[in-house]
């Protein structure tokens, strides 16, 4: 027997509770995985609250949960390739990674680099599919500047090392105590708030070609005011801006694949893309684990340790 996060309802943070669980065993196709690592995402908060019924319903008593890594504990019938006690990340589309023991198809999950943390590895999936998708979507080239709002959040700090490498002159949005984090990785930091539009101009004289949005509030009405045309514009949240304007929204839905899942984590495991942890909690803490990322001001991942 197990344990899971588990909720009947929706609602505030009171609703999560960690409960026991039978451990599933793996049918044809599928592996069990012992989960050592499982991020936690500000979609899953917002599917929790109610607030993407329409578009993303939930079914209760729900799960919750898409990331994670940890050890093959069992192998279904006509797996090969895999080893019990292997170390391994990936993803479940069923709401299902916050607990101690999670079973997916055998193509959902990828070796663990031998150099890539626990934490890092378990927080990947869904942050890094959607950093991904969100900066291929707005066709970035060699020379561009584009600017990304939630610079340092849990996407947005994936978003902008992603683009620096493509040869794009970045114009973070973040608060002052992030600025340091993002002129590490060569972006320039611009402070959110009043006087926004006339901060970014400053920053960029020349103009911006393009604009990633991963915090929403607006910030599709700024790309549209400072010039940027609406098929180079993509918000992973600002869902009516999308119907309004006709800007792009690809997310992790674009890319979660777990050969993009697989390619990302032998960059993280290189030190070639940083992924920022911001705290870890224990799975029974995880009503705590969301009120911090509920905050809306935590650098890079919360990740839940079952």
């Amino acid at each position: 027997m197990g344990q899971a996060v588990k909720f009947d309802r929706y609602g505030d943070l009171d609703v999560l509770n960690v409960v026991e669980a039978p451990d599933s065993d793996p049918g044809p196709g599928e592996v069990a995985v012992t989960v050592v690592a499982a991020g936690i995402n500000p979609g899953e908060a917002k599917i929790r609250e109610g607030l993407l019924h329409e578009r993303w319903p939930a079914s209760f008593p729900s799960g919750q949960g898409s990331d994670f890594a940890g050890r093959v504990a069992a192998l279904g019938e006509g797996v090969s390739g895999l080893e019990v006690g292997d170390e391994v990340l990936g993803f479940t589309h069923n709401r299902a990674s916050h607990a101690t023991r999670v079973v997916v198809a055998a193509e959902q999950v990828t070796p663990k680099p031998a150099g890539l943390s626990w934490d890092v590895a378990g927080a990947l999936f869904v942050a890094g599919t959607t950093a991904f998708a969100a900066a291929r979507a707005v066709s970035p080239e060699a020379g561009d500047t584009i600017a990304v709002s939630g610079a340092a959040g849990g996407v947005g700090s994936l978003v902008v090392q992603l683009l620096r490498a493509r040869g794009v002159t970045v114009i973070g949005i973040a608060g002052p105590a992030k600025h340091d984090w993002l002129r590490s990785k060569g972006v320039i930091p611009v402070a959110y708030g009043d006087g926004l539009a006339e901060r970014v101009r400053a920053a960029a004289p020349e103009g911006i070609d393009a604009f990633v949005d991963t915090y929403g509030s607006g910030y599709v009405d700024l790309a549209l005011e400072l010039g940027v045309k609406p098929d180079r514009v993509n918000t992973i949240i600002d869902f009516p801006a999308v119907e309004k304007y006709g800007v792009k929204a690809e997310g992790n839905a674009s890319a979660d694949t777990i050969d993009v899942l697989a390619e990302l984590a032998d960059l993280a495991a290189t030190g070639e893309l940083e992924v920022p942890i911001a705290a870890t909690y224990p799975l029974a803490r995880v009503r705590e684990a969301f009120r911090e990322l509920e905050g809306d001001h935590t650098h890079g991942k919360i990740v839940l340790h079952p």
